[in-house]
Order: C-alpha cells, then structure tokens, then sequence
C-alpha cells in the first residue's frame, strides 16, 4: 500500500513481471517498498542492485545481523516504522537469539545505545551510524580513525557507511510515499549472497 498509484503483481507485465518474479516472496507476495517503484521498473532494479550489495552480498566482511542492527537504528532514528518492522524480524531470524534480538531493540527504543548487548566496537559503528543520520555535515575525519582504533578496516568502514547511506534513502522512499507493512511478509529477505544478481526473498 502506497499514497501513489502501483501496480500488484496480477496485473503486472513486461518488464515490471521480469523485476517482480525476481524479488518476489512467496504466494507472489511483493513487498510494498518495492511495489512503489512499479511505476518506474528500472527504479525497483537500482533499488533492489544497492540493497543487494551493501546488505547482502558475499564480499562483506561485517556480520549481516549487525548491518541488520545498524538498518534498525537508522530506521529508527528517521521514524520509519516501515523498515524498522521489516529489518528488526530480519534481525531476529539472523541473530537466532531472542533475548539478545530484544535487548537491541529495547535499546535503540530508548535511544540509549550503550544499554544494548553489543561490543564496544559495535557500540562505536553505531554511533557513527547516528552521527551520519542526524547531522552527516558533523562527521570529520577523527571519527574515521575511531573507527579504525577499534579494529575496522576501511573496507568495513565503508561497509558501515554504505548500510547506514542506504536505509536513509529507503526510509525516505517509504514515509515519502506512505509505504504501510499492510500484505507485506516481515523478515525476508535475499539468502543468496554469493550472487548479487539473485534478489530471491525467502
């Protein structure tokens, strides 16, 4: 459900069939978010290309459950509850611990991330993570090099960017256009992360 027109999957064709078979879950079910897109196909397909690359992708070295967390916190912080809703059940099935799944949500609800059961390392991306959401033009280069002082690499710095730089356009797509979880499956999402071509939901 969307504030825009778009098209379900029964009435879709063409191109638009192609993307939908692609990101399809199952029974057909499209996700809303993407469903916004149908009325510019080649948008879904830059869409689901990002998503499929910063969050689910083989050559991250950045476990997927924290990039999961790191999608919640920034959802959070934008009040997107759209995303919020559909990554913390990502998050959830991943982490395969419901106390610990919990705790981080109850913390990033609090906004008192230093309560949540994560590392000091983690507690570090996630700060860095609110920096960008909440005022990017405050970032200098001293919070990079915290970063690296606690152990990540550039590359995964760059991961962490990316992750926290995607789920902002995301949210911004969905309370743009008034995407609701309404029909939506929550929690899934591409397992294959060997191959960045494949956007199978399951």
């Amino acid at each position: 459900m969307a504030w825009i027109d778009t098209v379900s999957y029964a009435l879709s064709k063409g191109r638009l069939r192609t993307l939908y078979d692609r990101v399809k879950g199952p029974d057909d079910n499209v996700d809303n978010i993407m469903m916004a897109h149908s009325l510019r196909p080649h948008t879904m397909e830059g869409h689901m290309a990002l998503y499929k690359a910063v969050l689910h992708h083989t050559s991250n070295s950045i476990p997927k459950w924290f990039l999961e967390t790191l999608g919640v916190w920034v959802s959070s912080l934008n009040h997107c509850d759209y995303c919020v809703e559909h990554h913390f059940a990502g998050l959830q099935r991943l982490l395969a611990d419901d106390g610990k799944s919990r705790g981080i949500r109850a913390a990033i609800e609090a906004r008192s991330i230093e309560t949540a059961p994560l590392t000091q390392v983690q507690m570090l991306a996630m700060e860095y993570a609110r920096k960008l959401t909440i005022d990017p033009a405050a970032l200098r280069p001293a919070d990079i090099q915290s970063l690296r002082d606690a152990g990540f690499e550039d590359g995964a710095i760059l991961e962490i960017n990316q992750v926290c730089a995607y789920f902002s356009y995301a949210n911004r797509t969905v309370l743009g256009l008034g995407c609701s979880t309404k029909g939506d499956v929550l929690g899934l999402s591409p397992g294959n992360s060997e191959n960045p071509d494949d956007w199978n939901h399951a």
